[in-house]
């Protein structure tokens, strides 16, 4: 476990999470940044609201159902769903984008003429375009339009508001109100071009069906006229749409001659055969024993003549004889009324004959006109197969262009009386008042904004700063352990602070005594170098006090100062520095010759002595190891105070001679950049590092959780808590 890791849990120092006091620390050490930032953005918002002018929106509303009532229907429903189901969110938000669409803002300015008014141009502080309207005036006034138009669409509301600000009241209200007509015309229009687009669809259609139609109807004409078929198709076909079905295409007129012949055969030969029957009957027989004869009127009537005189002639035999004249006379009659019989007899049997002989005859003729017929039928089924192909064509064109006819008719009948989904609810009223500038909302943007820059400011300020401010750093930063942490003496000096033992300076170096006692597997080195990046970092005061925390443990401890340059440790003690460090390096005189006491029992101190002119040569002599090891022999304990590291050689050299090297930063002012050269130069001589003192560290600036675990908020620097 690392040093700086277990002083922070013997401290019980916060490990993880979000440190609310470490920015309170941050936002105090930046108070005047952060100040100045959140003012700077107040005054700017002051300025701007008393430099802009006044700007009044006027709102307008509208109603977006998701069906529409219908003029024409044929439906029981008298309205049609525009958008329904899971699609009408989908669809209100397109609603939405038309009306800030482009398409949408030149129709306002075409409607308005927007791009030949200079008010228009004067509301939105914009030089109008001198001359004539462009195209570049119309869709830079479109964009006027779209730029300061704000469509606002509730959540569970289908009522959306139109927004348009201006410098001018009546402007807004006058462009507010223009928006929702013409949403509401170009609905509209949108609807009639759809059905337009039908329209010209269905006419194209139509004149290419009817196109198609003559053209079937000339070839089926013309192939007729070719094989001389006379067709009765109009009636033919008229009859088979009112049946539902389809037709062929009629029948011609020799089909429909020997349909007309054979019918009349047929009834000839049923009268022939009745004739012959009757014929038959005459034939072979007495002429007044067949009914035929009988049944005649005029036979009849002879036939009762005949007995009515019979009858007389009866009556005078009866009373004269038979050459009596009356006798006489009526057989006379009666032989007169005979011969008029036989003659009425054969005229029947005659008549009988005649109309056989003309039904055989009439039979006959039919035949024959009906074989011929028969023949002619025969020899034009052929052309019929190619006829019925041209006619069924003919049919499907005139029933496809009879549909189209009654479809261009019913859209022709519908277009232009479409109804709107949308409606206006509330109309634009001018403006009484300015939307803005609005000072109280500015001056909350401002402080609101200032505070994010500041907060960022600080944020990125703590980010990219390198230094070495608070004991996290030394690790994350450094990647070496910390030992301890030295607090920053306030009012008095460190070495005045040192001699209270309650001090948080005194503390503090005590718990840097137990960090070292502990710092090898071995325990304490007995040879202990002290260095750092730069000069006044704390090292000479840090070494002064980490000798002294050692004699008071009773170790026998020698202080040497091997800065040669700026020698500091002869001035707290007050010796003029003649014989000391320098002294001993260039001659061979024994340690104890130069060493002195301090006052502080086990505690001795051997100063730089004389500054030498090169001391770097000096240093790199074979009497530097001598020396140390001359004070390990005698000494529990030697502690050496070694000038800064950069620009000097004098650290690294001495750093391999020691059993552990302790590197001091100062908290706040050490570099990160210059640490890690002044390390990399350290650890060239492969030298023990035992981690580093973080010195001058301000409890207050890195906040309460700082200075509460290291002893500020219990010691008040040796105030007034003091135990």
């Amino acid at each position: 476990m690392s040093a700086s890791l277990a002083e922070e849990q013997a401290l019980n120092l916060p490990q993880a999470g979000f440190d609310y006091r470490y920015v309170a620390a941050a936002i105090r050490a930046n108070l005047l940044l952060i100040t100045g930032i959140v003012a700077a953005a107040i005054a700017v918002a002051v300025i701007a609201t008393m430099l802009q002018t006044p700007r009044y929106t006027a709102s307008a509303t509208v109603q977006i159902n998701d069906t529409v009532n219908r003029v024409l229907n044929k439906d029981e429903d008298n309205q049609s769903s525009e958008m329904g189901g899971w699609d009408a969110d989908r669809n209100l938000k397109t609603q939405i984008d038309i009306l800030k669409s482009r398409g949408l803002a030149q129709r306002v300015v075409q409607k308005l003429n927007l791009a030949a008014n200079p008010a228009f141009f004067a509301s939105q502080e914009v030089t109008a375009p001198s001359g004539a309207p462009t195209e570049a005036t119309k869709a830079m006034a479109a964009g006027l339009l779209q730029a300061h138009l704000n469509v606002v669409m509730p959540r569970d509301s289908r009522i959306v508001a139109l927004t348009w600000e201006s410098a001018d009241p009546r402007m807004s209200a006058l462009i507010a109100n223009t928006y929702a007509s013409e949403f509401i015309q170009a609905n509209l229009q949108r609807k009639f071009d759809s059905s337009a687009y039908a329209r010209n669809f269905v006419s194209e259609q139509l004149a290419e069906t009817k196109r198609k139609v003559e053209e079937s109807e000339r070839a089926l004409n013309d192939y007729a006229r070719q094989n001389g078929l006379i067709r009765t198709r109009d009636a033919a076909s008229s009859a088979g749409d009112k049946n539902g079905g389809s037709t062929d295409g009629g029948q011609s007129v020799t089909t429909m001659n020997l349909i007309q012949l054979n019918t009349a055969l047929n009834e000839a030969m049923a009268r022939r055969i009745a004739a012959e029957g009757r014929w038959s009957a005459l034939t072979g027989k007495p002429l007044l024993s067949t009914s035929e004869v009988l049944n005649n009127g005029t036979v009849g009537s002879l036939l009762n003549l005949r007995a009515a005189a019979e009858a007389d002639l009866q009556q005078e035999q009866s009373r004269h004889l038979e050459d009596y004249p009356t006798v006489q006379a009526k057989k006379a009659e009666i032989a007169a009324i005979n011969r008029q019989l036989q003659q009425a007899a054969t005229n029947v049997r005659d008549s009988v004959r005649a109309e056989y002989q003309a039904a055989a005859a009439a039979e006959a003729r039919l035949a024959a006109q009906v074989n011929t017929v028969k023949g002619a039928t025969l020899s034009e089924q052929d052309s019929n197969v190619r006829y019925s192909l041209l006619a069924r064509e003919a049919d499907t064109n005139r029933q496809l262009y009879d549909g189209l006819l009654q479809r261009y008719k019913e859209l022709n009948a519908s277009a232009g009386i479409s109804l709107s989904n949308i409606s206006i609810v509330d109309s634009a009223d001018v403006p009484g008042s300015p939307s803005s500038p609005n000072l109280g909302k500015n001056l909350l943007a401002a402080l609101i904004i200032g505070l994010v820059l500041a907060g960022a400011t600080v944020f990125f300020k703590d980010q990219f700063d390198d230094s070495i401010r608070v004991p996290e750093d030394v690790e994350a930063k450094l990647g070496m352990p910390l030992l301890g942490v030295v607090p920053k003496s306030l009012g008095d000096e460190p070495e005045i602070a040192l001699t209270d033992p309650k001090s948080p300076v005194s503390e503090a170096y005590n718990s840097l005594r137990g960090s070292l006692l502990y710092s090898t597997p071995d325990g304490l080195p007995q040879v202990i170098l002290l260095t750092s990046a730069q000069p006044s970092e704390g090292k000479t005061t840090s070494s002064y006090a980490i000798a002294s925390s050692f004699a008071r443990m009773g170790k026998t401890v020698l202080l040497i100062d091997a800065d040669l340059r700026r020698p500091s440790l002869h001035r707290q003690i007050g010796y003029d520095n003649a014989r000391g460090f320098s002294t001993l390096l260039t001659s061979h005189e024994p340690l104890a010759s130069a060493v002195m006491p301090s006052g502080l029992e086990n505690l001795t101190l051997l100063t730089s002595g004389a500054i030498p002119p090169s001391p770097t040569e000096l240093l790199s002599s074979l009497r530097l190891e001598q020396i140390i090891q001359e004070a390990a022999r005698q000494f529990q304990v030697v502690i050496i105070d070694s000038p800064p590291i950069l620009g000097l050689a004098d650290s690294p050299t001495m750093a391999a001679l020691a059993d552990g090297v302790v590197f001091v930063v100062e908290a706040g002012r050490s570099r990160r950049g210059a640490l890690k050269t002044a390390l990399r130069r350290l650890r060239g001589m492969r030298p023990v590092m035992l981690g580093v003192i973080l010195t001058k560290f301000d409890p207050l600036k890195a906040g309460n959780r700082y200075s509460e675990y290291y002893g500020y908020e219990y010691y008040q620097y040796g105030s007034q808590k003091s135990a």
